[in-house]
């Protein structure tokens, strides 16, 4: 796969402390090495079974070091929910990763059970800093986050080509990018 990186921060973060937890929210089969599944389903075994559709979520504010979510954030009902109950138990500054299908892609739209397509406009509405400026503060939105990164995960075709040349794809056509990756710091 080919990415195309928008904005670059270096992720080195300390070593996360043993009283804060690293989740995998909806981990599915496939769970992120280093960090505590969650999913609904007990057949995948995680180590916490937890509907993430119902709030609020079971663990205390600021008791999370770093949050994964891969692939879900499209099933979710409310967004805002759930992006308020990633801030709420993250520590100031903890970190989240978030991987979607595109907006622009097939993949986004395909699956019968995506609520809606993700774009990296979508984690805009949940700056505070950003609300304020665009007159929206009466979203009843709680979190902030930083937007630290926004990388694409572009068709193999594409392969080979220059940066450029994808970047311009990615805007004018359909089906040139399959996943969007953002990563968000919990502004507190």
């Amino acid at each position: 796969m080919v990415e195309n990186i928008t904005k670059q921060e270096d992720f080195s973060v300390a070593e996360c402390p043993s009283y804060l937890l690293k989740l995998d929210l909806a981990a599915g089969r496939n769970p992120k090495i280093g960090f505590k599944s969650v999913d609904i389903s007990s057949e995948v075994e995680p180590d916490f079974i937890v509907d993430l559709n119902k709030y609020p979520w079971p663990w205390d504010d600021n008791s999370c070091f770093e949050l994964f979510s891969s692939h879900y954030i499209e099933h979710t009902l409310d967004i805002k929910k759930f992006m308020d109950e990633c801030w709420r138990m993250l520590i100031p500054m903890g970190m989240i990763t978030i991987i979607a299908p595109y907006y622009s892609s097939i993949r986004a739209w395909q699956d019968p059970t995506h609520v809606r397509p993700i774009s990296e406009m979508t984690f805009l509405y949940y700056s505070k800093e950003w609300r304020e400026v665009n007159k929206l503060e009466h979203y009843n939105i709680r979190s902030n986050f930083e937007i630290l990164n926004n990388r694409y995960y572009f068709y193999p075709e594409l392969e080979g080509k220059s940066d450029a040349a994808r970047e311009w794809c990615r805007i004018h056509y359909l089906n040139t990018v399959m996943d969007i990756e953002v990563r968000l710091r919990a502004i507190k």
